[in-house]
Order: structure tokens, then C-alpha cells, then sequence
């Protein structure tokens, strides 16, 4: 039988797998409280309870950390104590104690990134740009080799620079894109949570 997610032996939590199903990642994800609270532990070695539930209610309300009042504050705590930090426990991407109010990433947490290329607004998948991309390099291609015009006014060598630079440039930006939207990469949550 497969098992995912942390395991209770005697008082001490031990991985037992660091794959985790599609499903329970989805799942994870689906709920935003959940997405910033694990954008808050990433890239830390775990959190007292109380400092990420403050955290989380800034994000939400869009205000400083120290404009978050008690009743904000305790509405988040209680629901990521009571709710969101088990499932996440259960799903293996965080370490919760709740006896001791801390918060620990898993290794597991890494998965997330890879389930994060968030298609906002107009904006297309990268997927599909970069197919694009290679159907117009395939119809220059075509159009260069036989010759049509206005492609017979520059040897052939620049249109293959042309394409060439235009794959580099939008690798880079892909690159830069993907590392400003990365959960937990930034000082503030990701830009598919607002």
C-alpha cells in the first residue's frame, strides 16, 4: 500500500514518501489561505503558528503585518490550526506540531512549483507560445527556402539569426517570468492569489 505525507511514530513525524499524488497537490492548492500560508514557509527551516497566521491575514486584507489586528489574526489562526495545517500535514508538504504551534516545510513542498504556471488574464500558456513559436521557425524556414519574397532580400544566415535571437529572448523572459511568480520567491504572495 502506498502512503504519502508525514507518519506519527512515536511523537516524532518521519517522511514516508516524497512524491505527492497530483490529486492531494491540486487539492492543496485549491484553496488560497493554503497557498499563502505555504508561500510564507518557503524557503524557511518552519514558523511559530502565530507569526504565519499574521502573515497570511496581511496578505488577504492587503495591509503591513502590523495593521493586522487580534480579531483578523485570530480568524486565520484558528482556521489554519483547525483546518488548513492538518491537510496539509496529511497531504506531506508541511510538518505541523500543534501542541507546539510550529510549521515546517517538507521536502515535498518543491513539488508545488511545477503545478504553478499560472495563466492570468489574456496571457497564454507557455506551452503553447513556444508552439507557436516553432510554427512560425517551421513557415520561415519554408518561406526562406523557397525563396519568397521579401525573404530573398536578406541572406539567408539573418533570418536564421532572427529566430534564433527571438528564441533567446523569449527563453530569457520565460526564465524571468517563471523565477518572479515562483511560490515563496517573493516578499509578497504570488500574482494568481490576488
Amino acid at each position: 500500500m502506498e502512503t504519502t505525507g508525514n507518519q506519527q511514530v512515536g511523537g516524532v513525524y518521519k517522511e514516508s514518501d516524497n512524491h505527492i499524488p497530483e490529486g492531494d497537490l491540486f487539492d492543496a492548492l485549491s484553496n488560497r489561505r493554503r497557498r499563502y500560508a505555504l508561500q510564507a514557509l518557503m524557503g524557511t527551516d518552519g514558523v511559530e503558528l502565530g507569526m504565519l497566521a499574521e502573515q497570511v491575514a496581511a496578505w488577504e486584507l492587503e495591509k503591513e503585518i502590523s495593521a493586522v489586528d487580534s480579531t483578523e489574526r485570530k480568524r486565520v489562526y484558528t482556521s489554519l490550526q483547525q483546518s488548513h495545517l492538518p491537510r496539509l500535514d496529511d497531504a506531506g508538504l508541511v510538518r505541523f506540531d500543534k501542541r507546539a504551534g510550529i510549521v515546517e516545510p517538507t521536502p515535498g513542498l518543491e513539488e508545488c512549483e511545477v503545478y504553478l504556471d499560472v495563466v492570468r488574464g489574456n496571457d497564454i500558456p507557455w506551452s503553447e507560445y513556444y508552439l507557436g513559436l516553432a510554427g512560425l521557425g517551421v513557415a520561415l524556414t519554408a518561406a526562406v527556402a523557397v525563396d519568397a519574397y521579401p525573404f530573398v532580400l536578406l541572406p539567408d544566415v539573418a533570418w536564421l539569426a532572427a529566430l534564433a535571437v527571438t528564441i533567446a529572448v523569449s527563453a530569457l523572459y520565460h526564465t524571468h517570468y517563471a523565477a518572479r511568480t515562483r511560490l515563496g520567491r517573493g516578499e509578497t504572495p504570488t500574482e494568481m492569489d490576488r
